[in-house]
């Protein structure tokens, strides 16, 4: 497992303690835009993420003081000799929610965040963003169709605040302020305060029974596909079994009362 988080990484540079895994995107001389090996790369983090049982929580970020992520790297766009399918399952294994992730991972927006780069933010369970920070969906200003992008966003901003980013394209920047108003991110903070910010957050995640919140992700994340009261139900039985059956369950309020730190039981 150590050894799959420690790389080597050539556009990602990856960290991991105390139970909080770190990726930045590592192309801050283009603005840490995706080209094919940092697509690669994600997909190789986020699965050894996934598989390792000491890590909790991931915070995913930008290197550099410019960036966070400024979208698909445009000379890579261009490029026609690039072997592309049209089969969404196969093309985007680079994002969380694609890989079906069952962990929870935080973005701290630290710059620029363009095209693609939204990904990260409607990919993640929430995401803060330093005060500097703005948000732009360049696509149609450079030719290209803005899809998965927009269709992440509508679960959590208002249709026409995402319609008038897409189709405004670079035309359209919005604040760090603008985005927190819109749901976007929960929380701004000053640039110098980011990552202790994102990185306290973490580790008060990590600190939680990690069963239950594979579990509260699930019911809450699946209840998109569902109806309303369908994901009551379905919500219902998951908590019901967990209480039921598993020792978080009684280890959580034992702990409370104690007066001590949870023994949470391995990842189940």
């Amino acid at each position: 497992m150590v050894n799959e988080i420690s790389g080597p990484w050539e556009a990602l540079e990856v960290e991991a303690e105390d139970g909080v895994l770190v990726i930045r995107f590592n192309r801050p001389e283009r603005l840490n835009a995706m080209n094919p090996v940092m697509m690669r790369e994600l997909e190789r983090v986020w699965l050894a993420y996934e598989r390792d049982p000491a890590l909790r929580v991931a915070v995913v970020t930008g290197a550099g003081d410019r960036a966070f992520h400024a979208g698909a790297d445009v000379a890579t766009v261009a490029d026609p000799s690039r072997d592309r399918t049209s089969d969404y399952d196969t093309e985007n294994r680079f994002t969380p929610t694609q890989l079906g992730l069952s962990k929870p991972v935080i973005a701290a927006v630290n710059g620029v965040c363009a095209g693609a780069g939204l990904h990260f933010v409607t990919d993640a369970d929430f995401a803060i963003a330093a005060d500097t920070a703005t948000f732009t969906d360049t696509h149609v200003t450079v030719g290209q169709v803005s899809a998965l992008e927009p269709i992440g966003l509508l679960r959590q901003v208002p249709l026409g605040s995402v319609m008038r980013m897409v189709l405004l394209g670079r035309g359209e920047r919005l604040s760090a302020q603008r985005a927190y108003e819109l749901g976007m991110v929960t929380e701004v903070v000053s640039r110098d305060r980011l990552m202790d910010r994102a990185l306290e957050l973490a580790r008060i995640v990590a600190s939680n029974s990690p069963t239950a919140i594979r579990i509260s992700r699930e019911a809450i994340l699946g209840s998109f596909d569902q109806t309303h009261h369908e994901a009551l139900r379905r919500g219902f039985v998951l908590l019901r079994a967990h209480a039921d059956h598993h020792p978080d369950a009684q280890e959580g309020p034992a702990a409370f009362f104690e007066k001590r730190p949870a023994k949470w039981a391995d990842p189940s």
